[in-house]
C-alpha cells in the first residue's frame, strides 16, 4: 500500500512537471527575451545578435533585447548567460571563441560548455577577410606576406584577444607563410576597427559582415578571402592567392542556460531557423555576408564538440595562452 501511495506520488508529480514544461513551452517568450551578445557594438556576432533579436521580435510579437557584455574573448558574457534563469528567456549568441576556442585556451573559465549550455544552433558562419590601411602599402595578401617575413612583427593587427578566431587565423597565416606579425588585443573588435581606419593598425583579419562598408567606402583594402563571396567578387580566396590550404573561419551560434527543457531548446530552435528563413531576414544575413546553417541542436552539438577538439590541437601545438 505504501509503494502504490509513493508511486502515485511519484507520476503525480511527474505529471505536474511534464504539464509545467508543455505550459512553460507554450507561453513562451511570455516577457522580454535577453540576447546576450559577448562581444562590443559593432562586430559581426554583434550584427548577427541585432538581426536576429529584430527578426525573432517581428515574429513572436515580443521584445528581444540585445545586451553587449565585450571582454576575455567573449568569456565575460557567456558566464552572464550561463548564471541566467533556464526558462528561455535568455539568448546567448555567441561566436566560436566563446564556445569553440576558449575551453581549449584557459586553463579556468567561469563557465564550461558542456555543463552550463544547451546548444541551440550554429546560426551563421561568416567569410573572413584581411583588410589592410591604405598607408600599410600592401595591396595584395603576397605583398602582406613578404613584408611580414622582411620586417617581422613591425606590421600590427587587432583582435578581441587571443582567444579570438580571428587571432588564431592570423597565427595560422603566420604559420603557413613565415611571415611575423604584432599582436595588439582589445577589449572587443569595435575599438579595434576605430584604430585600423586610424592607420595606428596596418591590417586585421576579421568577418567581411564588419568592414564591408568601410572597404566599399575605400577606406579599408581587402586583399584575400576565406570562400570567395559575390559582395566582392574581384577579391581573391586565400586558395586564389596563393594559401590553398589556410583553413580558418568564424561562426555566431545560439545557446541557452543547460537546464532549459529540451522540448523549449527545440521550439527556440525551430523559431530561430523559421526566423532566418524569413525573406526579409535572409537579404539582411546576405547582405552582410552571413551564411545560414539551418542546423538541429543534436547536428551543431555534434560539429561543435568536433571543432573544440581541433582547435585545441592547434593551441597546444602552438603554445598558445590567453590574454
Amino acid at each position: 500500500m505504501l509503494f502504490n501511495l509513493a508511486r502515485r506520488s511519484a507520476l503525480a508529480a511527474l505529471a505536474l512537471w511534464v504539464g509545467g514544461a508543455a505550459m512553460a513551452q507554450a507561453d513562451w517568450p511570455a516577457k522580454t527575451v535577453t540576447v546576450i551578445v559577448p562581444s562590443s557594438p559593432g562586430g559581426g556576432t554583434d550584427a548577427y545578435g541585432r538581426i536576429l533579436a529584430q527578426a525573432l521580435s517581428e515574429q513572436l510579437k515580443q521584445t528581444f533585447a540585445v545586451d553587449n557584455k565585450p571582454g576575455a574573448s567573449g568569456a565575460i558574457g557567456a558566464a552572464a548567460a550561463a548564471q541566467a534563469p533556464a526558462d528561455g528567456h535568455t539568448l546567448l549568441v555567441a561566436s566560436n571563441s566563446s564556445l569553440g576556442i576558449n575551453p581549449g585556451l584557459y586553463k579556468t573559465l567561469q563557465y564550461d560548455v558542456w555543463r552550463d549550455f544547451a546548444p541551440v544552433t550554429r546560426g551563421v558562419i561568416a567569410p573572413m577577410v584581411v583588410v589592410a590601411h591604405p598607408e600599410a602599402k600592401v595591396k595584395t595578401l603576397a605583398e602582406l606576406i613578404e613584408r611580414g617575413k622582411r620586417e617581422p612583427e613591425k606590421l600590427f593587427y587587432g583582435t578581441a584577444g587571443t582567444g579570438s578566431p580571428l587571432y588564431l587565423g592570423v597565427r595560422m597565416l603566420e604559420q603557413a607563410s613565415g611571415a611575423k606579425f604584432s599582436h595588439v588585443p582589445y577589449k572587443g573588435v569595435g575599438p579595434a576597427y576605430t584604430d585600423l581606419l586610424g592607420g595606428r593598425l596596418q591590417f586585421m583579419l576579421t568577418d567581411l559582415a564588419s568592414v564591408r562598408q568601410h572597404i566599399d567606402a575605400g577606406k579599408l583594402l581587402a586583399l584575400a578571402i576565406t570562400d570567395k563571396s559575390a559582395l566582392l567578387p574581384a577579391v581573391p580566396s586565400f586558395a586564389e592567392a596563393g594559401m590553398a590550404n589556410y583553413k580558418a573561419f568564424t561562426s555566431f551560434s545560439v545557446v541557452l542556460p543547460a537546464k532549459v527543457p529540451p522540448a523549449l531548446v527545440k521550439r527556440i530552435a525551430d523559431e530561430v531557423a523559421r526566423a532566418m528563413r524569413q525573406p526579409a531576414t535572409a537579404q539582411r544575413l546576405e547582405q552582410q555576408a552571413l551564411l545560414p546553417v539551418f542546423d538541429t541542436p543534436e547536428q551543431f552539438a555534434a560539429s561543435l564538440k568536433d571543432e573544440q577538439q581541433t582547435w585545441a590541437a592547434f593551441i597546444q601545438q602552438h603554445g598558445i595562452t590567453g590574454d
